[in-house]
C-alpha cells in the first residue's frame, strides 16, 4: 500500500515547486522510492523546440528522479494563467475522472507519492458547467494535505484563511512548511508562533532562502503521508 501527501499552498508563487522538489529528494534520501504528480500545469517554458512543464522538470531534477516531465503531468497548457481558463482556450476540459485514473497510476509506481497543486487551495481548474475547484480534486483524490505559506509579512492572515476553508470542506491538514524563513528575524518567529496557536496545526518545517536540503526528522516526514485507497 503506497502512501501520499498533497501539497498546496497560500496562494501562487509562494515556492511551492520548490519545496516539492526538497520534499521528494529527502524521502528519496532515507533510500524511499518516492515520486512526484502534478495534475494540472499552466505555464510551459520553452526547452530548444519544445515546450515542457517546468515544475515537474526541476521536481524530477532535485530529486534525482530520470523521467521525463510531462509524464509527471496529466494536464499541461502552454499560457500562464488559471487552469480553468488556460483549459478554455485550449479548448481541453479537465476531467477529475482523468486525474483520478493517473493517480491511481503513479501511486503503484512509487511508495510515497508528492502531488503538487496548482496556485491555491481553490484554484479554479473549471467554471463552464459543473465547478471544479482544486479543493474538490484533493477530496476525489482523498488525501490530506501539506500548506506552503511565505514566512513573512501577511503569512498568519495567509495561512489561517487556508486552513479554515480547508478544514470547511473536509479536508485534513497535516502540517504546514513556512518558506523564506529567517531564523534570526523576530517577525519570523513570532509569524510562525502565531500560525501554529492560531489554526492548531503543527509548522513541521522551516525552509530558509537558497536551501539545498529539508531540514525535518524522517518520522515526522514519513508520518504526514496517508494511505492510498
Amino acid at each position: 500500500m503506497s502512501k501520499g501527501i498533497f501539497v498546496t499552498a497560500t496562494g501562487t508563487d509562494v515556492g511551492k515547486t520548490y519545496v516539492c522538489g526538497l520534499l521528494v529528494k529527502k524521502i528519496r534520501d532515507f533510500g524511499i522510492n518516492c515520486g512526484y504528480y502534478k495534475p494540472v500545469l499552466s505555464g510551459l517554458e520553452s526547452d530548444g523546440d519544445k515546450l515542457i512543464p517546468g515544475d515537474a522538470k526541476y521536481v524530477l531534477k532535485t530529486a534525482g528522479i530520470e523521467s521525463e516531465p510531462m509524464d509527471a503531468v496529466t494536464y499541461a497548457f502552454e499560457p500562464a494563467v488559471s487552469p480553468h481558463l488556460a483549459s478554455r482556450m485550449a479548448n481541453r476540459p479537465i476531467s477529475v475522472e482523468k486525474i483520478k485514473s493517473d493517480f491511481s497510476n503513479k501511486s503503484k509506481m512509487y511508495d510515497y507519492l508528492v502531488v503538487e497543486g496548482a496556485g491555491g487551495i481553490t484554484c479554479p481548474f473549471s467554471m463552464d458547467g459543473k465547478r471544479l475547484l482544486l479543493d474538490d480534486v484533493i477530496n476525489a483524490l482523498d488525501m490530506d494535505i501539506i500548506v506552503i505559506s511565505p514566512a513573512g509579512l501577511g503569512s498568519i492572515n495567509y495561512a489561517l484563511l487556508t486552513v479554515e476553508y480547508a478544514k470547511q470542506k473536509g479536508i485534513n491538514v497535516r502540517g504546514i512548511i513556512l518558506n523564506g524563513y529567517e531564523k534570526d528575524n523576530f517577525m519570523h518567529v513570532d509569524n510562525k508562533k502565531c500560525i501554529e496557536e492560531l489554526t492548531g496545526v503543527p509548522v513541521v518545517a522551516v525552509v530558509e532562502q537558497n536551501a539545498k536540503e529539508l531540514a525535518i526528522e524522517k518520522d515526522v516526514l514519513l508520518n504526514l503521508f496517508k494511505e492510498i485507497k
